[in-house]
């Protein structure tokens, strides 16, 4: 992913720059509509994992999504003797940069997680890539634990490309998770442990301020 090393009150200076064009993030956000169908409320935690760019963002969204109980980053579709950051950032590996958040579904739907995620929280139609990091790692896919999950996925974005929500082609994958590996610790709430940091000024601070925008009743501090 794009990262800046700047040191010090250097760091703030430019931090400034960006959040004065965080107007203009590179991932804007889309009005889209509510899921047509909505599975029962099923007792218990449920788990999904979602890639689309950087894992700083997604995680940063959803952990002021109400009902969401926790969000971890890390990554999925390769295998685990090479999921660290270092080797998945070579984008040769078969892993995306996914999020496991895990939600309460009796307080949020996973349609309604979904509607988030093909909102605010990355663009769905840019193919191996997200904003400025490029590569299969940054792909955007939809990792289901069962048929239910990839059947509420599948549904949903064929309404979205029957609504023609997008001018171009939705490019997220629906495939099985195999299994999720977590990502390094300084990974974990990266926004919410450097919120001055450029990248997350200018790319994922907006998505969560579009969050609380679109969907008021789901927003959580």
């Amino acid at each position: 992913m794009y990262r800046l090393a700047v040191p010090g009150a250097l760091a703030l200076v430019v931090a400034s720059s960006f959040a004065a064009l965080s107007h203009r993030s590179s991932t804007p956000a889309v009005t889209v509509p509510p899921p047509a169908v909505v599975s029962r409320p099923s007792a218990g935690l449920q788990t999904i994992v979602l890639a689309g760019g950087c894992f700083w963002g997604i995680e940063a969204v959803y952990e002021h999504v109400k009902g969401v109980k926790d969000a971890v980053s890390g990554y999925a579709g390769g295998s685990k003797a090479q999921a660290d950051y270092e080797t998945v950032s070579t984008g040769a590996t078969g892993h995306a940069e996914v999020v496991r958040i895990t939600f309460d579904p009796a307080q949020v739907s996973l349609e309604t997680l979904l509607q988030v995620f093909f909102s605010v929280a990355h663009d769905p139609t840019q193919l191996n890539r997200q904003g400025p990091d490029v590569g299969p790692q940054y792909r955007s896919a939809i990792f289901f634990a069962d048929e239910e999950q990839a059947k509420s996925a599948r549904a949903y974005i064929e309404q979205l490309t029957k609504a023609k929500v997008y001018p171009r082609t939705i490019v997220t994958q629906v495939v099985k998770l195999d299994a999720f590996y977590p990502a390094e610790d300084y990974h974990q709430d990266f926004a919410e442990k450097n919120p001055t940091y450029p990248y997350i000024v200018y790319h994922d601070k907006p998505k969560v301020e579009n969050l609380k925008a679109r969907f008021p009743q789901l927003y959580q501090d």
